[in-house]
């Protein structure tokens, strides 16, 4: 869950091997708190996000690996190029492969090394002053923590009742049915992405007529799916 830079300075301290921010969760938020339909590739604030923070480790000289993550569109990943790792959904994947352009490096630990950034330490103090300042990392730290808290909520609860739900498709109504409250956090009928605490490739398999959200029709759609792939793993069972 880390959204700030704040966060990737602590972590890297902290001898993280590896962090994970979330481009399109970070563009997700400042589309909805400014109106704005859409951002430049170079202006989209998840972009800006990442590399700054994959300067910063080069520039410091941190072993901490950055892998952008979460990518709402093939122009963040080009503007990304570079990168330590990035982590991409099949259907990006999949335009990056039938589209034919020049991809320039953007991200180089040498350019980072010339760049006048100044160090920061990081102490509680610190991060606490920094995190108030950022809302948007607040508010999605926050909404992430919530979201978990609720999940383990109800976790055990599923893990034990899954195996008697399997058995037809009335109990795997109701699978489907406990599965959607964990992730419907304001309880209005839709998990939207940003309520989908799983990955963006699952998400995106789930919302079936690509609206951005995902109905309970959608998740038991989704469930027998995974039910009928079960059976053909384990037809014995």
């Amino acid at each position: 869950m880390l959204f700030g830079i704040h966060q990737a300075i602590a972590c890297a301290e902290a001898g993280a091997t590896l962090i994970s921010p979330f481009v399109g969760r970070i563009l997700d938020w400042h589309k909805k708190e400014t109106g704005k339909d859409s951002y430049a590739p170079a202006e989209d604030p998840g972009v800006i996000s990442v590399t700054s923070i994959y300067n910063y480790y080069k520039k410091f000289g941190y072993s901490t690996e950055v892998m952008g993550a979460s990518f709402r569109n093939i122009d963040e990943i080009t503007e990304l190029a570079g990168c330590d790792l990035l982590t991409i959904s099949p259907a990006l994947l999949a335009q990056l492969q039938s589209t034919e352009a020049d991809l320039p490096r953007k991200l180089d630990p040498a350019k980072a090394a010339e760049l006048n950034i100044e160090k920061i330490s990081m102490d509680k103090e610190t991060f606490d002053k920094m995190h108030a300042e950022d809302r948007m990392a607040s508010e999605k730290l926050a909404e992430g923590i919530a979201g978990f808290t609720k999940a383990l909520e109800t976790l055990e609860t599923m893990l034990a009742a899954r195996l008697s739900k399997m058995g037809g498709e009335t109990h795997l109504t109701h699978a489907a049915e406990d599965l959607f409250q964990v992730y419907d956090l304001d309880g209005d009928g839709f998990i939207t992405r940003e309520e989908w605490m799983g990955t963006d490739a699952v998400f995106d398999a789930l919302d079936l007529n690509k609206d951005g959200k995902i109905t309970p029709e959608e998740m038991g759609r989704g469930l027998g799916a995974a039910l009928h792939l079960e059976k053909l793993a384990n037809p014995s069972d």
